[in-house]
């Protein structure tokens, strides 16, 4: 804890706390000091208990992703609040567990629209790497109804599984293509040079020419 307040940076904190982080330290550093400690997964679960967020995220990091029960995950991603921390929970440890289809199922159901956002997040990965036994059909007309209204975060994890569907899966691209279209989510967000927008259809459009090449049609 004492070199994580030594890691401490104004200036970091102050970029970091505009996205919702209140944290001040330098990411790179803390992979670094990571790095140096490698997995202690008895350490991870003391700084995870401190409740501070750079130490959570430095849990994340030097836990055993694999040493968790399923209702540790679910108290870990009841108590990460902040998105960097759930965004390094899910990526980092969930969708390494063994647990996590019996948590997909689990969480895409709670009434915490947090939570739930975590359930869609462990679908997305389902229908770019397992897709067989989805229902995507089913997942589209979810999209359809409840993403234009649904909060920031679970909307954001919806948004994301509709693209990765007309991404990954031709057969439903025309209608992924056109569910974007009439929602608009996301269709104004600031994206950066060089960066893809997160509004479907341009992400769809762009992810599919990237990978077919330029002269071949998306639908």
């Amino acid at each position: 804890m004492a070199e994580l307040a030594e890691l401490e940076d104004p200036k970091a904190r102050a970029v970091n706390e505009r996205h919702g982080d209140d944290h001040g330290v330098n990411l790179g550093k803390l992979r670094a000091l990571a790095k140096r400690l490698k997995t202690q997964q008895d350490l991870a679960c003391r700084l995870w208990e401190t409740q501070d967020t750079a130490a959570r995220l430095l849990a994340l990091l030097i836990c055993r992703p694999k040493a968790f029960q399923p209702d540790e995950l679910d108290a870990m991603v009841r108590q990460a609040r902040t998105p960097k921390v759930h965004d390094w929970l899910m990526n980092y440890v969930v969708k390494k567990s063994p647990h996590a289809e019996e948590l997909r199922l689990a969480w895409s159901a709670d009434p915490d629209p947090v939570v739930a956002s975590a359930g869609w997040a462990l679908t997305t990965e389902r229908v770019a790497k397992k897709a067989e036994g989805l229902d995507l059909t089913g997942l589209l007309d979810v999209i359809e109804a409840e993403m234009k209204d649904a909060p920031d975060r679970l909307q954001w994890a919806m948004n994301h599984c509709l693209a990765q569907i007309g991404i990954e899966h031709p057969e439903h691209r025309t209608r992924a293509l056109g569910i974007g279209e009439r929602l608009q989510v996301l269709k104004d967000y600031p994206t950066s040079p060089g960066c893809t927008s997160p509004f479907a259809p341009i992400w769809i459009t762009e992810m599919v020419r990237r990978r077919q090449g330029a002269d071949e049609p998306v639908a």
